[in-house]
């Protein structure tokens, strides 16, 4: 299907299948799937559409979301038997998401089903600020917006651990002061231990160094004595061989090391004392070492020396904190009323337009058939929002006499079409929809209304592409192209198709629409005014 880029029709019995042409454009504007809808739940599904984006302004879009950007826009969705489906724009796999956000910028489709969006307040406020064109002052507003948020959770946040902060200020204090006394020093904790060791045992120290040194310095039977006849015995042997001479160089050595030994024994001996007030000096401080460990659940003074720096930096905090605090609130207060501003002036902006949106809406309604028709635009000064500080409620009568109430409330089906129409026409020179879609907007309405409705469409179709499902003639013979959706039966399971209706047929089908499957050569002749006209 290769639709003008003006006005094109659509056409079908009721049931052949133009919801199926729908869904399948919805899924690639981003819908959700449903393998229920396909025709085969066994084998993959594609849909795939080609969008001329030349003069929309996606590049943005495109750059930020890190995809390359073709005037000639291919979008694919495909739908895996499992239920999964996967999502392509220009063949560069995307999330559902983004593809909505680019669905939003390319196609509008509106149905008597979507004419509920038409009563909600933010799709009611998207109309006026389109209507008023606040672009520039809607996104002064929403920089500040975003702004303040920024400002105002950074606030919030620094409230919050202010006050847990300030709830545990004077027990982290406490600790703080507790461990600050300690005066702790990296490996300390080795040391003392080490300490304490050799001064529990310092009495059988100094009796296992008296005995090794007596047993080395003995006069009669010690070691020293002993090893120097045995020097003397080497020494006399050296002079019969090299292999003498090194041994006594050797054992001369060890004697020296020997020496050595007995005069550090002996200095460990005059340094050591059994010093018993150290020795609980030691141990009192060790065991508040050991008491802290336990407070904190660590297992050594350096984690302590850590919690100790924690500890001093929370206390700075709070110190700082009401700095901090008074900058942020100061900085808050300045930003809300700078969006105060800002959305007074977007305020007045949208309200400026509300008389002259309700006179278009009004004047096109009453050339579609509802001449006592009036339309409003309600709205009240709320506290700012992500979309200003304005409540928008459009209110609408259709007929003389009747007040007018909220849309969601009053409108029939066909009056709401034919409202919903009205604000497409107006919105088409305004509002970013290169593709409108209209499913059966036409329905409810006849004669010199349906040549009205059509002859604005035309007017749309100037430029904007138009695709459009009815079934009205009168309508349906105003396209440059018309499609036609059928059931084929010739195979064993009934498939929906379309195709491109030729002059002939066309002339055919709108005769069929005029007087049923049967046209006389009276609908037929009707059916070539309407077409010439």
């Amino acid at each position: 299907m290769n639709p003008s880029e003006a006005l094109n029709m659509i056409t079908g019995e009721t049931g052949a299948g133009k919801s199926i042409m729908l869904g399948a454009v919805g899924l690639l504007l981003g819908n959700r799937a449903d393998t229920k809808t396909l025709l085969d739940e066994n084998k993959k599904c594609i849909i795939e559409g080609i969008f001329n984006i030349n003069s929309y302004g996606l590049e943005p879009l495109f750059e930020a979301e890190d995809l390359d950007f073709d005037y000639n826009c291919i979008i694919r969705r495909e739908i895996l038997p499992s239920g999964k489906s996967r999502a392509f724009i220009n063949d560069t796999p995307v999330r559902l998401e983004v593809l909505k956000v680019l669905g939003k910028s390319l196609v509008d489709i509106h149905s008597q089903h979507d004419n509920l969006s038409l009563g909600a307040t933010d799709y009611q406020l998207s109309l006026i600020d389109a209507f008023a064109d606040t672009r520039s002052q809607l996104s002064a507003y929403t920089t500040k917006y975003k702004q303040y948020q920024k400002t105002k959770r950074a606030l919030d946040k620094l409230s919050k651990e202010a006050f847990e902060l300030r709830k545990e200020a004077d027990y982290n204090q406490f600790q703080l002061d507790e461990l600050a006394a300690m005066k702790l020093v990296e490996g300390e904790q080795q040391e003392l231990e080490e300490q304490q060791e050799i001064l529990d045992n310092a009495e059988e120290i100094k009796a296992k160094i008296n005995d090794a040194l007596l047993q080395l310095n003995a006069d009669q039977f010690g070691a020293m004595t002993v090893l120097g006849q045995i020097n003397q015995s080497l020494n006399q042997l050296s002079r019969y061989g090299q292999i003498f001479a090194d041994l006594k160089e050797r054992f001369s050595s060890a004697v020296i090391e020997l020496n050595d030994i007995a005069a550090t024994l002996d200095d460990e001996d005059s340094r050591l004392e059994v010093d018993f007030e150290k020795l609980d000096r030691i141990r009192e401080r060790l065991s508040r070492v050991y008491q802290l460990q336990q407070k904190h659940g660590v297992d050594s003074v350096e984690a302590l020396i850590k919690i100790e720096a924690d500890l001093a930096d929370r206390a700075f905090q709070i110190g700082n904190l009401d700095d901090e605090l008074a900058r942020l609130k100061s900085e808050t207060e300045a930003e809300w009323q700078d969006l105060v501003e800002l959305g007074a002036i977007l305020s007045q902006k949208r309200i400026s337009s509300f008389d002259q949106f309700a006179k278009h809406i009004t004047g096109l309604l009453s050339q579609l058939g509802m001449e006592n028709a009036i339309i409003e635009v309600l709205s009240k000064t709320s506290e700012p929002a992500a979309k200003g500080i304005d409540e928008i409620e459009i209110v609408f009568s259709a007929n003389k006499g009747i007040r007018p109430q909220p849309i969601r409330q009053v409108a029939s089906g066909g009056e709401f079409s034919r409202l919903m129409f009205a604000i497409k026409y107006i919105m088409a020179d305004r509002m970013a929809l290169p593709t409108l879609i209209f499913d059966e907007i036409d329905t409810g309405i006849s004669g010199e209304v349906a040549f009205k409705m059509v002859s604005m469409m035309q007017e749309i179709a100037k430029k904007h592409q138009v695709i459009c499902i009815s079934h009205l003639p009168q309508v349906a013979a105003k396209g440059e192209k018309h499609y036609f959706v059928y059931k084929d039966n010739s195979s064993e399971r009934t498939i929906s198709k379309i195709k491109l209706l030729s002059p002939s047929e066309r002339e055919t089908e709108i005769a069929k629409m005029i007087a049923g499957s049967n046209p006389s050569a009276t609908a037929f002749e009707s059916a070539r005014e309407l077409l010439r006209q």
